[in-house]
């Protein structure tokens, strides 16, 4: 039994989704997902642009209707969460939906009236130290401190469930480390759920315990990074003697695509087995298998 298996059966479900389906005009972005996230989690979400990510997010946390299959959160529909599972939650949006009129400090004043675990003392702290500027509408700030700033209201209300969306698409390299090690450090520590979409393979190497791939409008493939890493290798040769090694030792190949190298899983690290005189083995990245499986 893998170690995902085991920990969805130990720990309840935060957010299942039941052969959901999502049509954009003519093209179906996601199609018949089945996915569900045991409480206390965190998993890298993958897949490359125009995988439906977004759309995925949208329709767990109730902010896009599916045309086909179930949502749930917490056990009920996104889109009728009580008031007391809806404080339970933030999230970042890919895209900064904050008021522009309002000034820092009077939207942190607005949404702390909603969340009656809101961490005045925390967002203080975190709104000194990444430097937004607290006087000045939200319109006049740069695009890095309004995504600071959607950060800070995420974070403020110690959310059991957090959903990220590209956190770090519009931070610098030093605004990123700082959030990643306030994402490790505080708030995965206390056994928060976090859903974390990324381009950036780096940031959720340092984050993710599980990965997730988004391709063809459905999950390919679910597991833990680490495992996941453990019991892959990068083939390399001529197709066909690929191919037969594949075949001989019961390996599964993740892609067959001639753009990409060719990624083989085992059972584990051990079952893998050393190079032959006519295919190279070497250890497989993170990159190799988003490449491979999103080809």
């Amino acid at each position: 039994m893998s170690a995902s298996a085991s920990r969805t059966e130990a720990a309840p479900a935060c957010l299942q989704l039941q052969d959901v389906t999502v049509a954009l005009g003519s093209q179906r972005v996601l199609d018949g997902v089945d996915w569900q996230l045991p409480c206390g989690q965190v998993v890298g979400l993958l897949g490359p642009n125009g995988a439906g990510k977004t759309t995925l997010i949208e329709t767990l946390l109730g902010l896009r209707e599916a045309d086909a299959g179930e949502a749930l959160l917490f056990g009920h529909c996104p889109q009728a969460l009580p008031d007391d599972v809806r404080a339970r939650i933030g999230y970042v949006p890919q895209r900064s939906d904050l008021f522009e009129w309002f000034t820092a400090d009077q939207l942190l004043a607005y949404f702390r009236s909603f969340y009656p675990r809101w961490n005045q003392a925390k967002a203080d702290a975190l709104m000194t130290r990444w430097d937004v500027a607290r006087d000045k509408p939200i319109r006049q700030l740069s695009g890095g401190q309004q995504q600071r700033l959607s950060i800070i209201r995420a974070l403020a209300h110690q959310p059991e469930l957090l959903v990220l969306d590209e956190p770090t698409a519009g931070l610098d390299p030093a605004a990123r480390r700082d959030f990643l090690g306030e994402l490790v450090d505080q708030v995965a520590d206390r056994g928060t759920t976090i859903v974390f979409s990324t381009h950036i393979l780096s940031d959720l190497e340092r984050v993710a315990v599980d990965v997730a791939f988004l391709t063809g409008g459905r999950i390919a493939l679910h597991a833990p990074l680490d495992e996941l890493l453990e019991s892959s290798v990068r083939l390399g040769g001529v197709p066909a003697d690929i191919e037969r090694f594949v075949r001989d030792h019961q390996l599964q190949a993740l892609s067959r695509d001639a753009r990409v190298p060719v990624i083989a899983r085992g059972r584990a690290a051990s079952a893998i087995p050393p190079a032959t005189p006519t295919v190279s083995v070497d250890p497989a990245t993170l990159e190799d298998l988003f490449l491979a499986l999103t080809a």
